[in-house]
């Protein structure tokens, strides 16, 4: 990368791009360190000013916390973002990313929705029936004795990993706590959903999974979101079943890798963890392809709908991207629900196939985010937000162009890896040889996107809606147009229509 630098055929003098991350993982650092961009040293990056610690702002790319995005973003004791600097949450993340804030908005969504379209034309429900204890206690009430037999699952609102999660079935479980002082003195970030339990989870080899799928929100007016081909199932080690002994069992119930790989039957080599395509092809043959194509139109359709139903409440900040993590589940009766969406899914990597997988996704979302942009740019530059839309007519990308063609191979061998063969299913305690694939991933993109796709454009369904009213090029000039006014990274390197796979 420095002999990239150095070669780099500019006329001007140019400037080192910086970095900055408060993730100390591999996958986070490599991927910095091969672009050739500039990692800020530690002594550079606090100022004091008097008692405060103030985060220095010289650098251009931040992989940060969301407790440091809170920080940024605080009217009070924050900073503004100058347009030489991309971070890695939109500054109300949490509406989306909190159980109870998605919960919400997505119920509200739903209300504007029915009153707006006729009841046929609304999209199925996604989210299983939840409420939000203690505020809702009552109106939980009258709906656990309405079904006095159903499984309920109560998560905290603002952890993750599968911690302070448990199931419950008998009211008095929740009873003794409403009696407690505590909950009517407790902070609201200290509250618990309680969502119906879905009972009747899709099984392979008798066990319980749900999957893991990467998007990436580059804009959200308009919206524009992308979506990862590499997401994956999460296996539970302990076959699954409902019985009262069992229910405080985590190994059965919660598929959490976390929580999955402190059991004994826990497999280091693949990790529980089997790629999405394996999964659909499994689907395809023991459902049939239209059940499986209407399994994964309904999970893409559900990822758009929880976007849309936070769109108008999101702070659409121009200097922000996210990439989600969404976990959904499938039911016996192939419907996708979703559980919850991560503001930072894991980067931590417990298999090789899983830090190729991690490696190759940052690979991509910088791709994206960060299009065109060298490790250096000229020192005249004045707005990484706008240098992508110039690159292609500037000679700075050279270095870019030549990181991302010897980067390639390194992250996406053609061989399979991890033990990604079509084999036997009895890693899942079921099935027989040839009967399915075997548990890994694989990676293998050639894709100037990597291994993501536009799962929805907004403004290209605009361009295409206005086209067919009124026909004609001037579209063309609308689509320019629109992509310089709202000035976000990578619009004029990628455009699409929403595709339901």
């Amino acid at each position: 990368t420095e002999r990239m630098v150095k070669n780099m055929p500019v006329s001007t003098a140019t400037v080192r791009l910086k970095w900055k991350t408060d993730l100390e993982k591999s996958v986070v650092i490599l991927n910095f360190e091969r672009r050739g961009w500039l990692r800020i040293a530690d002594r550079d990056r606090t100022e004091k000013d008097g008692n405060n610690a103030n985060e220095n702002s010289e650098w251009n790319f931040y992989w940060a916390s969301v407790g440091t995005v809170k920080q940024i973003f605080n009217p009070e004791f924050g900073y503004r973002l100058n347009d030489m600097q991309i971070i890695n949450h939109y500054p109300n993340h949490f509406e989306l990313t909190r159980k109870d804030l998605m919960v919400k908005n997505i119920k509200r969504y739903f209300k504007d929705l029915m009153r707006e379209q006729s009841p046929g034309s609304l999209p199925a429900d996604f989210v299983p029936v939840t409420y939000l204890l203690p505020a809702d206690y009552t109106l939980f009430v009258e709906e656990f004795r309405r079904n006095p037999n159903a499984m309920w699952i109560m998560k905290p609102t603002s952890r993750s990993q599968g911690k302070g999660i448990f199931i419950i079935n008998k009211l008095a479980q929740i009873k003794k706590w409403s009696t407690q002082s505590r909950w009517a003195q407790m902070p609201l970030k200290e509250a618990y959903v309680i969502s119906r339990y879905v009972e009747n989870p899709l099984l392979i080899g008798g066990k319980k999974f749900d999957l893991r799928i990467y998007v990436l929100v580059t804009n959200y007016r308009p919206l524009k979101a992308y979506q990862y081909v590499h997401g994956f199932a999460r296996f539970c080690n302990a076959k699954y079943n409902t019985d009262m002994g069992d229910m405080d069992n985590p190994f059965i119930h919660l598929t959490n890798v976390a929580i999955q790989k402190h059991n004994d039957d826990y497999n280091s080599k693949h990790g529980g963890k089997w790629h999405v395509q394996n999964l659909r092809l499994y689907i395809e043959q023991t459902y049939g392809l239209e059940a499986s194509n209407r399994l994964f139109a309904g999970m893409d359709q559900l990822i758009v709908h929880s976007l849309k139903a936070v769109q108008n409440v999101m702070i659409n900040d121009r200097h922000c991207f996210e990439c989600y993590g969404y976990d959904i589940l499938i039911d016996g009766d192939l419907k996708p629900w979703l559980v919850e969406v991560n503001a930072s899914p894991s980067l931590s990597t417990t298999t090789e196939a899983d830090r190729i997988m991690k490696l190759s996704l940052l690979r991509d979302i910088y791709n994206i985010v960060a299009a065109g942009i060298p490790p250096a740019v000229p020192d005249t530059c004045k707005s990484l937000l706008g240098y992508a839309a110039t690159a292609a007519s500037s000679n700075a990308p050279a270095a870019a162009s030549a990181f991302n063609s010897s980067y390639g191979p390194t992250l996406y061998p053609t061989s399979s890896v991890a033990g990604n063969s079509y084999g036997s299913l009895n890693a899942f305690g079921g099935g027989g040889s040839g009967s399915g694939p075997a548990l890994g991933l694989n990676y293998a993109d050639s894709s100037s996107l990597g291994g993501f796709y536009v799962l929805y454009d907004e403004l290209a369904e605009q361009v295409e809606r206005d086209q067919a009213m009124r026909g004609g090029d001037e579209d063309d000039d609308l689509r320019g147009s629109l992509n310089k006014r709202k000035g976000n990274l990578g619009s004029s390197k990628v455009s699409g229509k929403a595709e339901w796979k």
